[in-house]
This record gives C-alpha cells, sequence and structure tokens, in this order.
C-alpha cells in the first residue's frame, strides 16, 4: 500500500483546511493570478494574502514568480491528486463496508421474511 502520513500530505490537508486557501486555489484553477488579484474577494490587505499564499506554496499546491514588484501565482496539481488518492482509498473502505452492511441487512431481512411465512 501506498505511504500516505507523510509531511507533505500534512501539509497539503493543513493548507486546504482553511476556506480562504481553498478559495484561492479556486481562483487559480481558472489561470494565473497575482497575490493582490487573490486578496481581493476577501477584502484582505496583501501581507495576509501573502501569508496565505506562502501556506500553499509550501505544501507544494501553487508556484509563484515575481515580476517585478508583482507576485504571480500558479496553481500546482500534483500535491491534489496525493490527497485525492489518499481520500480514495477511504471512500473505497468505506463504500465496501455500507455495501456489506446492506448485504446483512437484506438477509436478515429475507431471513425474518421466510420466518414470518412458516
Amino acid at each position: 500500500m501506498v505511504e500516505y502520513n507523510t509531511p507533505a500530505l500534512d501539509r497539503v490537508f493543513h493548507a486546504l483546511a482553511d476556506p480562504t486557501r481553498r478559495a484561492m486555489l479556486r481562483q487559480l484553477a481558472d489561470g494565473e493570478h497575482s497575490v493582490g488579484e487573490l486578496a481581493r474577494p476577501f477584502d484582505m490587505s496583501f501581507a495576509a494574502a501573502a501569508k496565505h499564499v506562502k501556506v500553499l506554496e509550501e505544501a507544494g499546491l501553487l508556484s509563484r514568480t515575481i515580476e517585478g514588484r508583482t507576485h504571480r501565482c500558479r496553481i500546482e496539481a500534483g500535491p491534489l491528486a496525493q490527497a485525492d488518492r489518499w481520500i480514495a482509498y477511504y471512500q473505497r473502505f468505506w463504500t465496501a463496508r455500507l455495501d456489506d452492511l446492506e448485504t446483512a441487512m437484506l438477509r436478515h431481512a429475507h431471513q425474518k421474511k421466510r420466518r414470518s411465512r412458516k
């Protein structure tokens, strides 16, 4: 099984835990933006937005280039794929458990119905 308990995955989930950072990533999914553009919907300072960008950058979720005084950000999907694999594992796990529960309940209902006919 792939090792899912890594510091990199921890940084991704930490970054995604904040709704502002998730919204910033959503903006970046539409294309490259400056830090100022990322800050605009939240009515926050450049410094506050830069802190969010730094967390996303440290998680590998975005890359930043500097053009003069403008910091341009671009989404990086690789770490999201790792998080998706981690989530998919547990989705398969719980789907299988719920399927087993459904089977057991149907079997129980069928047996109960057979007993009541006798």
